[in-house]
């Protein structure tokens, strides 16, 4: 069995250490298997390993960006619509913290460095057994309804401090339901994906 390259003779392998991006290796193999996470493209995951990499550059200057900023100041770095006055000034900002926006530029990785980083130095690969994938979409959908708990208490809480809505103590209640349209079956989610399917595929 051959033993994994070390990561560092990549590039996303070495920025990962040179910045101490500690747990960004692991978080970046599971959001683009799947694990925990809702499955991410690879051009996707290097706009988001770049945010991580920018983040850590200003934190490493003495700055604590705010929620929001770094992804911000990476759209002007790098979007194609951005006037060159406003790219102008997020390279000021990057000025004024002693970061060289030329080098962070370069720094930045493409979609197949990091496809060369999760297949050659972590051998992570996106086929996964049947049963892993019920549990990804079970985890994702838990995520989900717990995040739309969340937003629509905080809402509603919004609402009612405010004399805007009258409510006494209350529960947010989410409920997916998927509905068979060849026999008019309706199940919750949970329900589903723990009986493996719907009763009408056995009687075809």
């Amino acid at each position: 069995m051959s033993e994994t390259p070390d990561p560092t003779r990549s590039k996303v392998g070495r920025l990962i250490h040179a910045y101490e991006m500690d747990g960004v290796d692991q978080e970046l193999e599971d959001r683009w298997t799947g694990k925990g996470y809702e499955s991410q493209s690879l051009r996707s995951l290097a706009d988001w390993f770049n945010r991580r990499l920018l983040a850590a550059k200003l934190e490493q200057s003495g700055e604590t960006p705010i929620d929001g900023e770094v992804a911000n100041l990476y759209r002007l770095l790098t979007d194609d619509d951005v006037t060159a006055g406003m790219r102008v000034d997020a390279e000021a900002t990057l000025e004024r913290n002693g970061i060289d926006p030329e080098t962070v530029r370069k720094e930045f990785v493409s979609h197949q460095a990091v496809h060369t980083y999760l297949t050659e130095f972590r051998n992570a690969s996106k086929e996964r057994s049947s049963g892993d994938r019920i549990e990804n979409v079970r985890t994702t959908v838990q995520r989900l309804q717990s995040r739309l708990v969340a937003v629509v208490e905080n809402n509603i809480e919004q609402l009612r401090s405010t004399d805007r809505l009258t409510l006494g103590d209350f529960s947010v209640l989410v409920d997916v339901q998927v509905y068979c349209e060849d026999c008019g079956a309706s199940y919750g989610i949970a329900d589903l994906l723990d009986r493996g399917g719907c009763d009408c595929q056995n009687d075809s």
